[in-house]
C-alpha cells in the first residue's frame, strides 16, 4: 500500500524525490502520512480536495479487499517541526 501511494503521489508532484510515506500502524487502522515538497502540496490536494479524495477513495478500495482500514494524512515536508510534542496532524 506504501509503495502504491508513493508511486501515485511522486508521479503528481514536479519534486519526485521530496516526497516520502510513512506508515504508522494501530491495531485495526494504518495512517499513511504523505509528505510532500511545500510547493507541491496543492498538486496532491487538487482543486476543492479531488486529487486528494481519489487518493482515499483508493485506499477504501484496497481497505474493503484487505479488510483493513486505512486513512491517509497529507503533510508539507516541514510539517513535523510545526507540531507540538504527542500533537497529531489534522486528518481530512
Amino acid at each position: 500500500m506504501k509503495q502504491l501511494i508513493l508511486e501515485i503521489v511522486q508521479a503528481l508532484v514536479d519534486q519526485p524525490d521530496g516526497v516520502s510515506v510513512e506508515l504508522i500502524e494501530d491495531r485495526d487502522a494504518t495512517i499513511l502520512r504523505v509528505r510532500v515538497a511545500p510547493q507541491d502540496i496543492g498538486k496532491v490536494i487538487g482543486k476543492q480536495g479531488r486529487t486528494a479524495r481519489s487518493l482515499r477513495t483508493i485506499l477504501g478500495a484496497a481497505s474493503m479487499k484487505l479488510h483493513h482500514r486505512f486513512s491517509l494524512d497529507i503533510l508539507e515536508d516541514d510539517d513535523e517541526d510545526d507540531l507540538e510534542d504527542g500533537e497529531q496532524p489534522q486528518t481530512g
